[in-house]
């Protein structure tokens, strides 16, 4: 097979499936895609030699700047906006031969965990049931990939947007340790928070993708903590005995009566029974002291601060120069204004309000070491638990239990964290499970999540995709 037959064979399964079927993942697909894979396979055919993921088909989200493609984050007031450059990890991509297939939609400006729906796109479904959510922020990304519109994909993770799309979709999905990924040329949402990252229908996909970018970037300061400290091989760490010896602290706290679907809490216990037939040694109960009044709080809205330093690179040619300027136009979806008003009436620089990164502010620091703290007490590598307590909602439901477990303990700490899935419940809707690790713990997460995969995969395909 060759990268064009390839590529062409998935931009038919978009146009065949992705508006059809009510599914909408895709806002728009690169129509330089078969291009660049007709080049790539002359590429091949002069040097005989492939580049780690030469001619493969990748899903970037809408927030991540494509260079002469739309880069929007769902708005109509950003309709038409085109990034003078690459991000860093669409830019590692391209270096490593991938295909930048199509742009997905996304929850308008990346506000919700819960949808995937903006003024650009309209609303993304979930394709193991397409009158449900697929989660947000990176809905889309998860759609695309679980529908096999695309081999694997690039989402946005700044609460759970990338692992709560994966959970809800059957994926894996990977948010790294703060700094070891570079944010640059990803439209913001809290960018103290956020990370980009990869979302796979299998471990081994998604650690292909992570390969390629992770790395320090000196646009980005933060990754400068990586240096050191990247891994020599992220695929080396693809052990099938990657759980002997392991210990997972399980997070009872997530998992309370009353506070879980029954199906998801039997979907969890199979898969720790089956991480300690597999070598784990499992610590039941596991939880951290204080973890609420620590954790008071310890959000920072920086979006205002933040998309308007990202509108500003984009030089004069930006559709809009301000989230004002976004405000006044109207051009957004209902759901999304009282974010918008909340983040408008943030006036101060976040400097100025002790809003620094996660390894400079006061709270995130004291968090990060009663985490540590309670890991090492326990002798415990992973914590565990379902990276959603109830399965997907319908598609307008905002009033049943949510279950969305993951806004706090990797994304306060800059703790590496992998959903995996775990089945299904008994209507069918996907299950996951997330394992959060040290600092730069990353192949021994891989590890552990691929020896539960290789045991015998829990994913299967969406009927229809």
């Amino acid at each position: 097979m060759t990268s064009e037959s390839l590529t062409a064979a998935y931009l038919e399964r978009i146009a065949r499936l992705d508006k059809s079927t009510g599914l909408n993942a895709i806002v728009i697909v690169n129509p330089q895609a078969l291009e660049d894979a007709r080049a790539l396979d002359r590429e091949f055919a002069e040097t005989g030699a492939l580049r780690p993921l030469h001619g493969i088909p990748v899903i970037v989200k809408d927030n991540y700047d494509t260079e002469g493609l739309q880069t929007a984050a769902g708005s109509m007031a950003m309709r038409g906006s085109t990034p003078p450059d690459d991000a860093f990890q669409v830019a590692r991509l391209r270096e490593a031969g991938a295909v930048i297939l199509a742009k997905s939609n996304m929850a308008e400006w990346a506000f919700s965990p819960y949808v995937t729906e903006s003024s650009l796109a309209g609303v993304t479904r979930n394709p193991y049931d397409l009158s449900r959510v697929p989660a947000g922020s990176s809905g889309g990304t998860a759609a695309a990939v679980a529908a096999n519109l695309g081999l694997v994909g690039l989402g946005t993770d700044t609460g759970n947007s990338i692992r709560g799309p994966s959970g809800h979709n059957a994926l894996v999905g990977i948010r790294s340790t703060m700094g070891l990924t570079s944010r640059d040329g990803i439209i913001p949402l809290y960018l103290r928070n956020d990370i980009g990252g990869p979302m796979a229908r299998t471990v081994e996909d998604a650690v292909r993708v992570l390969e390629v970018i992770a790395g320090p970037d000196p646009a980005d300061p933060v990754t400068e903590r990586s240096r050191g400290r990247v891994a020599e091989s992220y695929l080396a760490a693809l052990r099938p005995d990657g759980l002997a010896g392991f210990r997972v602290g399980v997070f009872r706290r997530y998992m309370q009566d009353g506070q879980i679907h029954s199906d998801i809490l039997a979907r969890t216990e199979e898969a720790l029974s089956e991480l300690a037939g597999l070598g784990a040694q499992i610590v039941d109960p596991f939880d951290i002291p204080d973890i609420d009044s620590l954790t008071s709080g310890i959000w920072c809205n920086t979006f205002r601060h933040d998309v308007n330093a990202y509108l500003a690179s984009l030089g004069p040619d930006a559709p809009v120069k301000s989230l004002q300027e976004v405000y006044d136009s109207g051009k957004y979806a209902p759901y999304i204004e009282s974010r918008i008003e909340r983040a408008l009436a943030v006036e101060e620089a976040p400097e100025d309000r002790g809003c620094l990164d996660l390894f400079s502010t006061d709270q995130n620091i004291r968090f990060r070491a009663a985490v540590l703290e309670a890991m090492d007490s326990a002798r415990i590598d992973a914590i565990a638990y379902p990276t959603w307590s109830w399965p997907a909602r319908e598609v307008g439901d905002m009033e049943s239990p949510a279950g969305d477990n993951s806004q706090i303990l990797s994304p306060q700490t800059g703790f590496p964290a992998i959903t995996i899935p775990t089945g299904f419940t008994g209507e069918g809707l996907p299950a996951g499970m997330t394992l959060v690790g040290r600092p730069y713990s990353e192949p021994a997460l891989i590890s552990a999540v691929y020896a539960y995969e290789q045991a015998g995969p829990k994913r299967r395909a969406p009927e229809g995709f």
